[in-house]
């Protein structure tokens, strides 16, 4: 689903009555940096091309609604957020359970994914945050707050993402659901370029609140 069809969805509940069904259940997916300054057609030197709208259409085929647009030119993730988390209102007021709304985001999509969290400040949106927490954003980054239902992928092989333990234990929020997953695909970040059951199938389970991933 494009932005430009999301919110004409919001425009017809608000002013004509449409229905939004209560079960539905939406996710917002922000992707990597790559993406930002770069086609979608065009390779990554190392990890080959990114595999977006594969990604988008494994979480569609299981039924979720997807939000999602490709970003360009190097954008704020804080202020990214902000648009973000207005959505999220937005969907809400429609009628939306907080608890059937999840941000999900990968690499530099994660981090802004995580300022979703700190600043929506809501305990029951699900997040889920892909290979986007290294050790040093304790220091790095100590605004971040992680609240809502958190799950962490990371790769083992991958420097660019490690167990974030230590973040929930820096968070304030008092977080109902969290879970990590370490990966083990031997393709360090490039796991994340491409849509894998691997991190694709907990992540569409952990959006519809299975947070056993059973």
């Amino acid at each position: 689903m494009k932005i430009s069809v999301f919110i004409g969805i919001l425009f017809c509940a608000t002013l004509f009555g449409c229905k939004i069904e209560n079960d539905d259940r939406f996710i917002f997916f922000l992707h990597n940096r790559f993406l930002e300054e770069h086609e979608l057609s065009e390779l990554h030197p190392e990890f080959g091309r990114v595999e977006y709208n594969e990604i988008i259409a494994e979480f569609e085929k299981s039924g979720l609604n997807v939000i999602s647009e490709k970003r360009s030119g190097n954008v704020n993730a804080r202020e990214y957020a902000i648009g973000i988390i207005n959505q999220i209102d937005s969907l809400i007021k429609a009628g939306i359970e907080s608890k059937k709304i999840t941000v999900i985001g990968t690499s530099k999509g994660g981090y802004i994914a995580q300022y979703v969290s700190t600043m929506a400040n809501n305990q029951d949106l699900n997040f889920v945050f892909v290979a986007s927490f290294r050790n040093n954003d304790i220091q790095n980054i100590p605004e971040i707050n992680y609240c809502g239902n958190i799950l962490t992928i990371y790769e083992k092989s991958d420097p660019f993402g490690v167990s974030a333990l230590e973040r929930k234990k820096t968070s304030r929020c008092e977080i109902k659901h969290f879970k990590e997953i370490e990966l083990n695909t031997g393709m360090g970040h490039g796991f994340l370029f491409k849509s894998l059951k691997e991190w694709i199938k907990p992540t569409i389970k952990w959006a519809n609140g299975n947070y056993n991933l059973e």
